[in-house]
């Protein structure tokens, strides 16, 4: 192992307990043991726990599973009262003891207005007779409760209950009875989520979203008390040297509702500040937490909690390291941690452990390889949240994420065996097939990785010199390093299955010469083209990626998806004036995109005040500026010294008759698509 890790892999401890190394595999939603979002009621998981067991295997440290409701979603049954789960989650520990690793659950007080309102329940929180009708199933007093009436995150028309005495009470009276049956099933910890994230208890402990006047609401002390109340229950039934870590966020980073401050803006804190973070920090150690799982920010601005790769890497360090000052229980932080930055933090006590979350989802084997100093061979994980965590939302919309992924988060874009290895997995081919693939971009390459590892033998066709096809210009922004190290991953594993030839600078245009059982075609899609005059004078989103036209210091983007936002916003960082025009009413309505890479991107031109047009279409493209007209039908010009198209793309399949079409020859979507879809089409090869 490289000495510059060294410092990962020594013990430490949390009360009485040791962890092995200081790598905490962190909780993310979807990978709850006791499910997540069951129709039928929650139980225990063996997929999570399979999971899990992989992991702990792979030598992480400390394993903290994701959010588990104290109080089924559907239905309303309570965790303490499902006995049999607590028996199969014993027989479960007793396997992740043997690996070494320790293992805390998480426990949820609830979401309160973070609560992600999809599409289609929306209707019902907002019509009374639909609320009474449903609440047998779904109890909107109980899951959208907050401190005080407040706007829901996902949906500012719906104003979220104020939670009960008896609701505050009740919960705490679950959380003792639910950690003594995980302690009493060998669990080694709790953890309490969360005064963190603008989660129910984050919405207690700041008045910006505690209005209330009893003896939870007010004071320093009666905002801070739930927390402080649950620890104490807690350890009262569990004992002392029972250990209970704590979600926490560090400063909320929020300017006001559904509206975040991006990393270097000036604003005045709405949440909690630094100030307070010093004194709360030290006031919840003495009410008995044993540690503190750190990072920033609410779901107002997600983006530092769950931080896509538009933040800097290690985002959170500075203000994490800073509060562990006022503590002497460990602190662990989190968003976005590199291995070398993480080691050397904790090397010099800045820190007592790094907390990594998606990059196990990319690839259960990291640590190993780390320690193995293979460290070319881990696939990284590129923050898209594709597959992980894809609530999406934009204006006049809730969250428009697929119930499908809403009940079953923690999968992952790149790895489609994650989280769902009874739908993905290798199987030998019945019959050993010559397989042809044209394509090599990510989708063409998938599909051989797969084809090779289930026997086949392939021969892969690509027209240019390099594999990687129009992810390389994807990839090509200066914020995307992960998405070139993703590139670079597939060239190299390619080269490992001698079942696979791959022949470049070879354009196959007629499937009829391919000697082969089975034809794979990856070929992509192309660029739309709009009807406009002047059309010609704009250069393509795709030839700018890749360099091959410059561009002036005034661009204007004409087209506000995801695409041309990341553009927008290389450009901001290359010290030009971007200007996006988009028809739409909002920046990047395509659904499956987080909210926590979208609202990023729209704080960020919101606060830096890069000119965005929106429900405006382009009439015309004239030398030096381009002519718009806005929803009222009034036209304008927008002063410019370079236009770039990003109206979106179409498939472009060399054919569909007689083959197998996998990614965006297919259907034009994103990388999760070209993946799993690859693997849906050659698992049955």
């Amino acid at each position: 192992m490289d000495q510059k890790y060294e410092a990962l892999f020594t013990p430490w401890k949390i009360g009485n307990v040791e962890i092995k190394n200081r790598i905490v595999l962190c909780p993310m939603g979807g990978t709850s043991l006791f499910g997540w979002f069951e129709l039928t009621g929650c139980k225990f998981d063996k997929e999570a726990a399979n999971f899990f067991l992989e992991r702990a295997k792979n030598n992480v440290g400390l394993i903290i599973p994701g959010i588990a409701p104290l109080r089924d979603t559907f239905w309303g049954k309570w965790l303490w009262q499902n006995p049999k789960m607590f028996e199969d989650l014993k027989v479960f520990m007793d396997e992740i003891h043997k690996t070494g690793a320790k293992l805390f659950v998480q426990l949820t007080a609830g979401m309160g207005r973070s609560w992600a309102i999809t599409e289609l329940i929306a209707p019902m929180h907002k019509n009374k007779a639909l609320r009474t009708i449903i609440k047998p199933v779904i109890d909107t007093s109980h899951e959208l409760a907050s401190p005080s009436p407040l706007p829901s995150r996902w949906d500012p028309e719906i104003t979220t209950p104020e939670m009960t005495i008896e609701q505050i009470h009740e919960i705490i009276e679950a959380f003792a009875k639910t950690a003594k049956l995980c302690k009493d099933a060998g669990v080694d910890g709790v953890e309490i989520h969360a005064v963190h994230e603008g989660y129910l208890l984050d919405q207690f402990t700041m008045e910006w979203t505690n209005h209330r006047t009893d003896e939870y609401g007010g004071s320093f002390e009666n905002r801070y008390r739930f927390p402080v109340e649950i620890v104490q229950a807690i350890k009262e039934v569990c004992g002392k040297d029972f250990p209970v870590s704590l979600r926490y966020s560090v400063e909320s980073k929020v300017k006001d509702f559904r509206v975040g401050a991006v990393p270097g803006e000036e604003y005045v804190e709405k949440g909690r500040n630094m100030a307070e973070s010093e004194k709360a920090v030290k006031y919840l150690q003495d009410a008995g937490y044993d540690m503190l799982n750190a990072d920033n920010g609410t779901y107002d601005s997600w983006y530092w909690a769950h931080p896509p790769m538009y933040m800097p890497q290690n985002c959170n360090l500075k203000d994490v390291s800073h509060i562990k000052k006022f503590v002497d229980i460990p602190v662990v932080c989190a968003g976005r941690m590199e291995p070398d930055v993480g080691a050397q933090a904790v090397a010099d006590g800045l820190i007592d452990a790094v907390g990594v979350a998606r990059q196990f989802l990319a690839d259960p084997a990291w640590i190993t390889k780390l320690i193995e100093e293979r460290l070319e061979d881990i696939k990284p994980c590129i923050c898209c949240h594709s597959g992980c965590f894809n609530f999406s939302s934009h204006k006049g919309h809730a969250n428009t994420q697929d119930l499908s992924d809403t009940m079953g988060l923690a999968r992952c874009a790149i790895n489609a065996e994650t989280m769902q290895t009874k739908k993905h997995y290798i199987a030998p081919a019945k019959k050993q097939k010559k397989i042809a693939v044209i394509g090599g971009g990510i989708g063409g390459m998938e599909s051989a990785l797969v084809l090779a590892k289930r026997g086949h033998s392939v021969t892969l066709y690509e027209k240019s010199g390099e594999l990687g096809g129009v992810f390389i210009a994807a990839a090509a922004p200066s914020f995307k390093e992960k998405d070139r190290d993703l590139i670079a991953w597939y060239r190299r594993e390619m080269t490992k299955y001698p079942a696979i030839e791959v022949k470049l600078n070879t354009e196959i245009t007629s499937i009829e010469s391919l000697q082969a059982d089975e034809i794979i075609v990856a070929t992509g899609a192309v660029a739309n083209r709009i009807p406009v005059p002047g059309v010609d004078k704009g250069i393509q989103a795709v030839d700018f990626l890749l360099g091959k036209a410059e561009v002036g210091e005034n661009v204007t983007i004409i087209g506000g998806g995801l695409t041309g936002c990341e553009i927008a916003y290389e450009l901001y960082l290359q010290g030009k004036k971007p200007t996006i025009v988009e028809m739409q009413n909002d920046l990047i309505t395509t659904k499956g995109i987080c909210l926590a890479n979208t609202s990023f991107l729209r704080d960020f031109f919101a606060a830096n005040k890069v000119p965005v047009h929106l429900e405006t279409g382009v009439k015309e493209i004239k030398d030096g500026a381009v002519v718009v007209a806005d929803k009222d039908g009034k036209t304008f010009e927008i002063p410019c010294d370079s236009v770039i198209l990003s109206v979106g793309y179409r498939p472009a399949p060399l054919t569909t008759k007689g083959v197998h079409v996998v990614g965006d020859a297919k259907s034009v979507g994103n990388l999760r698509t070209v993946i799993w879809g690859a693997w849906d089409i050659c698992m049955k090869i």
